[in-house]
């Protein structure tokens, strides 16, 4: 059955992986009213996709290949205000869900999130209101002020860091996969929100987290 066009919900992916894209694209589709009119695997392809045509809502991961999708999240909100952002990650923490509100984000969604959960963010934030799905939204009925915390995983790199090594030594010497121990690094900076190697140093010996 063919779409309505002038009633859809336009709605563009942005993931660098090509398996969770294409699954997005096939509960997208199946939904009445709405449909998948583009996809990024990066930040540039992103960039590129939205100077072409602007979709209603723009499915934004957090961990991008080539930067993160909160500081891209900023920059979108400021070039095209009217566009609405949902972002879909697996970072269920309050410290980077925050981040994403205070960069411009309309609603925040799990990719563990049912396919019903998902739709409803879309059409939610279409309608102009906020949306947290419910694994999020139970973060914020907890203390207002949550220390970060990290994984044990995330501490053994961070201390190595603090100690000086490249993301390849550390790859090395916990026998782990570069790409893996990057997207760790990535996720620990937005974690403590730093943007740079000094700040993650002072930030892990001020907080006592190596």
């Amino acid at each position: 059955m063919e779409k309505n066009d002038s009633l859809l919900i336009r709605v563009a992916l942005v993931d660098d992986h090509k398996i969770i894209t294409d699954s997005l694209s096939e509960i997208i589709e199946k939904q009445e009213g709405i449909a998948v009119v583009g996809k990024a695997f990066s930040i540039a392809e992103c960039r590129k996709m939205l100077k072409e045509s602007q979709p209603d809502v723009l499915l934004l991961d957090v961990s991008l290949p080539d930067g993160n999708g909160i500081d891209l999240c900023a920059e979108i909100r400021s070039l095209y205000p009217d566009l609405k952002i949902l972002m879909l990650t697996g970072y269920a923490e309050i410290n980077v869900i925050g981040r994403a509100f205070d960069s411009g984000a309309n609603g925040y969604v799990l990719k563990n999130s049912s396919a019903e959960e998902i739709i409803e963010g879309i059409r939610t934030v279409t309608a102009g209101k906020r949306f947290l799905c419910d694994k999020t939204a139970g973060l914020f009925k907890r203390d207002a002020y949550q220390p970060v915390s990290l994984t044990p995983r995330e501490r053994e790199i961070l201390k190595l860091v603090v100690e000086g090594l490249t993301i390849k030594e550390i790859a090395d010497k916990l026998f782990l996969g570069f790409e893996t121990v990057r997207s760790y690094h990535k996720f620990i900076h937005l974690k403590l929100d730093v943007h740079n190697a000094a700040q993650l140093v002072r930030t892990a010996i001020e907080q006592k987290l190596v």
